[in-house]
């Protein structure tokens, strides 16, 4: 996710709930990358080899790289298909009233993190070589934190909440007995406060 570089892409063009083009694939290969979100889901990036897909598909894996030239480029699929499916959400999350985007902004991010828990750490790792997704796809899935914000660093301060925080409970590292939702509600309030301060309203209560 780049909130700057969403910004910027805001100024340059109008926000679209859709994303940009997006690389078109054949049955074959949608249906090795639907094999491959599973076994990533359910055995984590380790598990997850040519080979291993095959074998869910019931093909020999060297079949495989007609389709797709090895991991690298499946992993590659994965995260655009992630990046599509993340950016969606937060299109649409923020299609409501300016003083409920952040809150709704935030459910719509945890919700689809905690649904693809090993695509998310996948899609967001620092080591990832993006150079390889559609022009625009990133800028474009975190463009809704400057919708929600209004401007790019609080866009960026917001999204670097939403992700430490996202990691944190993936990983289970709050205190036993945290009740997590709040953690989000206290967030988002915070951020709502700082919104309506930056464009200089009155201070309204923060709205679940």
């Amino acid at each position: 996710m780049t909130p700057l570089a969403g910004a910027v892409r805001h100024r340059l063009t109008p926000p679209a709930p859709t994303p940009p083009l997006l690389t078109e694939r054949s049955p074959r290969a949608r249906q090795i990358v639907d094999a491959a979100s599973t076994i990533l889901e359910d055995e984590g990036l380790g598990g997850l080899t040519m080979r291993r897909v095959g074998a869910a598909l019931g093909i020999r894996a060297p079949s495989l790289y007609k389709h797709l030239a090895g991991r690298p480029a499946l992993e590659l699929a994965l995260v655009e298909d992630g990046l599509a499916r993340m950016g969606t959400a937060l299109h649409r999350s923020v299609d409501v009233a300016p003083h409920a985007r952040i809150t709704s902004l935030l459910d719509a991010y945890r919700a689809t993190g905690l649904g693809g828990p090993e695509l998310y750490r996948l899609a967001t790792s620092a080591s990832f070589p993006r150079a390889g997704l559609p022009d625009g796809l990133e800028a474009w899935a975190g463009e809704p934190f400057f919708l929600a914000a209004g401007e790019p660093y609080l866009a960026q301060a917001l999204w670097s909440f939403a992700h430490g925080t996202m990691l944190l409970e993936l990983d289970r590292r709050f205190l036993d007995g945290s009740e997590v939702t709040r953690t989000w509600e206290a967030g988002a309030g915070a951020f709502e406060a700082a919104r309506q301060a930056l464009a200089g309203l009155p201070a309204q209560p923060h709205v679940r």
